[in-house]
């Protein structure tokens, strides 16, 4: 784990991926990690380009992140929504007055021809971010939720009616277009990179549409380095957000096991919540490897003391 020259590849969706990147670069230094984060979940707010899990990622490292919200920025003011909400406009989606910065900011450069990783590679200069955080692809893939109530784009499903509408399915717009950051490509085939670790986000919005860019999947299963997944499922529950939800309306056992099985053909190992001891068995019917441990993160402490685990893992997977 010490040996500096070796490479660490982590896919990460928003509020639990953050957590994992954080304990991530404080074990791993930053020629040793790179971080890919979905943006398909991106959208178009008020005129501004909003990038939640990005975000999310950048404002962790930073240690700007909110853990009470568990998105946006620390000590945040809301003066901007209430003049939006004064003049009748949408507040469905809020934008901080200290978060919206980076929208104007990323907006103004997308305007401008740059790409979406050039901004960010600037935002996370200027924020003194020191590991490489890269959004998956600079081509846009929207995510689209099929519910009962038709197909929703994803903020309107997941913030605007807070996750209320059953779902059938998603579909994720412009993915056959879209090609993988060049960096995070190559990165998969290096032969320096000593592990890929899906962290714990959920699978269906945040993992897969990073692994359905052209070519990713295959990328991985071919990779010389072993992929090591944390599961975002403890005790049947999800720790944030919806994908405990998703599963039980997609007609899959809320638990690891199925969440292993979801990755079927790309894992070496999944770490799962001591809480999930009983599935390991399941798992490792199917050719992965369970590693038990405390995957709770509620402090720097064990942010850092599960990054070293899943690295651990990789080195025995």
């Amino acid at each position: 784990m010490n040996d500096r020259r070796r490479k660490y590849l982590a896919l990460s969706g928003g509020v639990g991926g953050a957590k994992l990147a954080v304990g991530l670069a404080h074990v791993l230094g930053p020629e040793q990690l790179t971080i890919v984060a979905n943006t398909a979940d991106d959208f178009e707010h008020l005129g501004l380009h909003v990038s939640p899990d990005l975000d999310s990622v950048m404002y962790a490292l930073a240690g700007l992140d909110d853990p009470e919200r568990g998105w946006g920025i620390v000590d945040e003011t809301w003066s901007f929504m209430g003049a939006i909400e004064k003049l009748g406009g949408p507040t469905w989606f809020n934008l901080g007055d200290k978060d919206i910065g980076t929208h104007v900011l990323r907006t103004q450069a997308l305007r401008n021809g740059q790409s979406l990783s050039e901004i960010t590679a600037s935002l996370c200069r200027e924020l003194g971010i020191k590991h490489r955080l890269l959004p998956m692809s600079n081509d846009p893939v929207r995510t689209q939720v099929e519910t009962d109530e038709g197909v929703l784009p994803f903020q309107d499903y997941f913030v605007r009616r807070q996750c209320e509408p059953r779902v059938s399915g998603f579909r994720f717009q412009g993915i056959e277009d879209a090609e993988p950051h060049p960096e995070f490509a190559g990165l998969m085939s290096d032969q320096e990179l000593a592990g890929i670790i899906v962290c714990p986000s959920n699978p269906y919005v945040s993992v897969d549409p990073i692994l359905n860019l052209r070519g990713v999947r295959k990328a991985m299963m071919n990779s010389p380095a072993p992929v090591v997944a944390v599961s975002p499922i403890v005790g049947g529950n999800a720790l944030k957000g919806p994908a405990a939800k998703m599963m039980a309306e997609l007609g899959q056992t809320v638990n690891s096991a199925s969440v292993a099985a979801y990755y079927q053909g790309l894992l070496d190992a999944i770490v799962i919540d001591r809480l999930d001891s009983d599935h390991a068995g399941a798992i490792e019917k199917t050719g992965v490897r369970a590693v038990v441990t405390d995957t709770v993160m509620r402090s720097v402490e064990d942010k850092m003391s599960l990054a070293r685990r899943v690295i651990d893992a990789m080195g025995n997977s």
